[in-house]
């Protein structure tokens, strides 16, 4: 039997899907942090939701 190809399982995958609707003055402020700070949407968000619910950034 050979050894299992591909890419190894995720410890913590990330198979929830959230959409939010969000104004354009909205959008731009998300893609100026966005593009300041080299890092994309997906973990903006991430990191609101600890703030707000007080956790610590992972």
């Amino acid at each position: 039997m050979s050894p299992r190809t591909g890419r190894p399982k995720a410890r913590n995958p990330k198979t929830i899907e959230v959409k939010a609707r969000i104004d354009e003055e909205t959008n731009k402020k998300l893609i100026d942090y966005c593009n300041k700070n080299n890092i994309n949407k997906t973990e903006v968000v991430r990191k609101g939701i600890n703030m707000v619910l007080g956790n610590k950034e992972e």
